[in-house]
């Protein structure tokens, strides 16, 4: 394993392995504007969610690293302390992407990347009309972390109304993650992207706590065939199950007979094909097949 010490590292490629690293990132896509009533649009993938009640959100308009200078929407956020966020899907990244073009101060971006303007609600800043999800917020703060080139500027931002494209939403008016196409950013030029074909759900930890992998028995949690993710998800259960004397399998009972003469086989067998039920989301079929 590669182990390197961050002071032994020029700045540039400190923030390579950084941002290869912690991906990948949503992007907060910032409209804000100055003093003067100049309109500025830049997106930043150091962003994130960071309290519901208050609603804040935080984003990082970082020093350049190469020449310690600042953005301009670090500057119109300390004149006037409100943004919109949009959010970013990928029928709006290839304009996002030039967005984040160094032009010239007093450039609006909207006009550049092709993007309309929509006046917002209760702020001065301008919202995306093609984005489909739009924050308006207030800055309540803004934290220099450094002096340095690459050092972040927290912007503090409080969530005060809320936007969504009603093509994304559910019958019960909430958001189905399913119709959202989401982009993020990994490192250098890659994104990734969060749809229907690559998300997936994983069950939370529910209100009864998990028995934990130590307690799963020796011939489950030693396997040699099982993956931590298999581990984790027989874990999760609140209380070891019984076997199910009414279990009813047509596969379990086909590895039974074919393979009782050789233990280590059975054995092989019965995980392999607990490990296919798990793919599928059967943790209860699973255990019957390994308590078996």
């Amino acid at each position: 394993m590669l182990t390197i010490d961050v002071k032994e590292l020029k700045p540039a490629d400190l923030q390579n392995y950084l941002q290869h690293s912690i991906a990948p990132r949503p992007i907060c896509f910032a409209s804000t504007i100055d003093k003067e009533g100049q309109i500025n649009l830049s997106p930043f993938s150091f962003f994130n969610l960071f309290s519901s009640n208050p609603p804040i959100v935080v984003f990082s308009p970082a020093r350049r690293v190469r020449d310690n200078t600042t953005k301009h929407t670090l500057e119109n956020v300390l004149e006037v302390p409100e943004v919109v966020i949009n959010m970013v899907d990928y029928p709006m990244l290839q304009q996002t992407s030039l967005a984040s073009c160094e032009y010239p101060k007093g450039t609006n971006e909207f006009i550049k990347a092709g993007f309309t303007m929509q006046a917002a609600n209760i702020v001065k800043p301008p919202m995306v009309l093609e984005s489909k999800i739009k924050l308006e917020c207030k800055v309540n703060q803004v934290i220099p972390l450094g002096s340095e080139g690459g050092a972040g500027n927290l912007v503090l931002a409080e969530v005060l109304m809320m936007h969504f494209d009603e093509q994304i939403l559910d019958q019960e008016g909430k958001i189905d993650q399913r119709k959202l196409d989401l982009v993020a950013r990994l490192g250098g030029h890659w994104y990734t992207r969060a749809n229907a074909s690559t998300i997936f759900e994983v069950e939370k930890p529910n209100m009864k706590l998990g028995i934990g992998v130590d307690a799963l028995p020796a011939s489950i949690r030693y396997s040699k065939w099982l993956s931590g993710n298999d581990l984790g998800q027989l874990a999760n259960v609140h209380e070891l199950p019984d076997l199910d004397p009414a279990f009813d399998d047509e596969q379990y009972k086909q590895i039974i007979q074919y393979f009782s003469i050789n233990p280590t086989e059975l054995e092989e067998e019965l995980h392999r094909y607990a490990q296919k039920l798990l793919n599928t989301g059967k943790v209860n079929q699973a255990w019957q097949v390994l308590l078996g």
